[in-house]
């Protein structure tokens, strides 16, 4: 036998293999910004499946715990990346004094709510020095330079490692970066680390057996959502000044609605995806995941897409769309007409979703912009979360990835499972059961463009600019009861780009809420999500990204209280 390919007498256990790993990371967590033993004594048991409440955001610990400079607090606290950009460009900062906050801040975001997976902290300091070298010699890279950025798991950054929670793809150092990376470092971004998810990307709750559980700053009894749950908590800690995530049905938009951070899913190749360590089988692509920004303002968002997109993504990738940023910053109509998603019966809201969208309603109509409700037959919430969930159970990648590692699931990807057959078929015929897979392929995508010219006549007709949803059912919920993602997976199926903006926190509601077996909604405990963040989503048609940032804008000016806002 070659003993090149024997089998070791001794093969490490999964759990041997994740141990190492997260040893390994601890140690790549400074001395100087280790988080001092007063701290970590004063607070709650936080970590594995964490019940007590905790606000580390109300905590302050960065300020307390002396690791960051009064400057590096400021930088990180006070500052959107427009700002910083400024003031990099003006020469008010150095890109090594910013990455140098930032990168503090993100290792005690890690400390606490175990948020991120890979940390290049040196590498990043080194980048930064060549770019303000670069910077004193008038030779900028392009409209990110100087600029920390952190990113999602799945991005490959060579020499480091995108195992995306799975314990069979510990060990593989990227040879490569992936499409995005190379784009934002030619932009001039500092990359200084990738952010946790859940076990294969394939839950809303960032937890797997190899980095463990992302907790949500503002209530760690709380779940930080998923995939991108690792960015949503580090950008809520103000760890990052701009994240990156990806989105295929909801990554995006359901951590940003946990953890009350701005993020937008685009359409599907606007923004370079390519290189990505994904569990899907990318020959079925039954729905196209795609990358979006993350940040704690609406203007980041709209910096990143113009930046990315003027770049030119398609020489970068091939999958990439060839469609210039069209600059649009006023919506078409000088007052919005904005549809309002209705409530499906099969997805109740919980009493603090409903009062927010509300509350949004009243405002925008305070500000004389109109509102159309939704006829709930003509949106077809429920029957995209049949078809689109019988879409994903078609790429059994995801499972093969699990069992390859020889790691049980972690209980978000058996709920998920559960969740899958609690929203039924009754919108799939009975007939496509007897198809083999591929034919039971082209029956689900011929039900999904039907819905797309349905979702044709309904832009149509009631001459919209964008509408109004809720981003999920719920605020933020306790770890482990998350729903079926259907005000988000739907629009996933549709390719419709869609942003999420934050909106007050939820109160205690005395309102009545009952959920039986014939909903799809979590159990409401007002006590236990009151405070949580809570959000709105808006969406426009198909390939209309610019519309519907413009629109989110004004949207989220009018939230805000600006008067400037139309």
């Amino acid at each position: 036998m070659d003993s090149t390919h024997s089998v070791p007498a001794n093969p490490e256990s999964w759990q041997e293999k994740a141990a190492k790993k997260r040893i390994s990371c601890q140690k790549a967590i400074p001395t100087a910004w280790t988080l001092p033993k007063s701290i970590l004594e004063s607070l709650p048991e936080i970590s594995g499946f964490p019940t007590t409440r905790l606000n580390l955001v109300a905590r302050d610990i960065p300020r307390s715990s002396g690791i960051l400079t009064e400057r590096e607090l400021e930088i990180t606290e006070s500052h959107s990346a427009s700002s910083l950009l400024s003031g990099l460009a003006a020469g008010t900062f150095t890109s090594v004094e910013v990455t140098l906050a930032f990168s503090k801040r993100a290792a005690i975001a890690q400390q606490l709510t175990n948020c991120l997976t890979e940390t290049f902290f040196e590498q990043a300091e080194e980048r930064a020095r060549h770019l303000d070298d670069l910077r004193l010699k008038g030779n900028p890279l392009g409209p990110l330079h100087g600029l920390p950025v952190s990113i999602k798991d799945s991005f490959q950054v060579e020499g480091t490692e995108a195992c995306i929670g799975a314990v069979a793809l510990l060990g593989r150092k990227s040879t490569e970066n992936s499409a995005l990376v190379d784009l934002l470092l030619d932009l001039g971004a500092v990359l200084y680390v990738k952010t946790n998810v859940p076990q294969v990307l394939m839950t809303v709750e960032s937890d797997n057996n190899i980095f463990g559980r992302t907790l949500n700053p503002w209530n760690t009894s709380l779940t930080a959502g998923g995939s991108s749950g690792g960015e949503g908590a580090l950008l809520a800690f103000r760890g990052s000044p701009l994240g990156v995530g990806t989105d295929l049905g909801g990554s995006i938009r359901i951590p940003s609605l946990c953890c009350g951070t701005y993020g937008f899913r685009p359409s599907s190749g606007r923004i370079p995806f390519g290189r990505q360590v994904m569990p899907l089988n990318a020959g079925i692509g039954a729905i196209v995941p795609t990358a979006g920004p993350m940040a704690n303002d609406m203007s980041t968002l709209q910096v990143f897409m113009k930046a990315v997109i003027d770049a030119k993504p398609f020489v970068y990738d091939a999958a990439s769309t060839h469609i210039p940023w069209r600059g649009i910053n006023e919506p078409p109509h000088a007052k919005l007409r904005l549809g309002l998603l209705p409530e499906d019966p099969l997805f109740p809201l919980h009493p603090p979703v409903r009062d927010t969208i509300a509350s949004v309603v009243s405002i925008l109509k305070s500000n004389g912009h109109v509102v159309i409700p939704l006829d709930v037959a003509e949106c077809h919430i429920a029957e995209a979360s049949q078809i689109s969930g019988r879409l994903l159970d078609l790429d059994q990648t995801p499972a093969s990835i699990i069992k390859s590692g020889g790691e049980p699931a972690v209980p978000s990807i058996t709920a998920m499972r559960e969740n899958l057959g609690r929203i039924g078929r009754d919108f799939i015929p009975q007939e496509v059961d007897a198809m083999d897979r591929l034919e039971q392929f082209g029956a689900l995508q011929n039900q999904r463009y039907a819905m797309a010219e349905s979702w044709r006549k309904l832009w149509v007709k009631h001459d919209l600019d964008a509408i109004i949803a809720p981003s999920a059912q719920t605020t933020a919920m306790e770890h482990g009861q998350h729903g079926w993602p259907a005000y988000t997976m739907f629009l996933n199926m549709l390719d419709y780009p869609a942003c999420a903006i934050p909106f007050g926190k939820a109160t205690r509601s005395e309102t009545s809420f009952t959920t039986d077996q014939n909903h799809c909604t979590p159990a409401y405990n007002p006590d236990t999500v009151e405070g949580a963040p809570c959000s709105v989503q808006i969406f426009t048609n198909r390939m209309r990204d610019e519309e519907c940032l413009a629109v989110a804008a004004v949207v989220d000016a009018c939230l805000r209280g600006d008067t400037t806002a139309h």
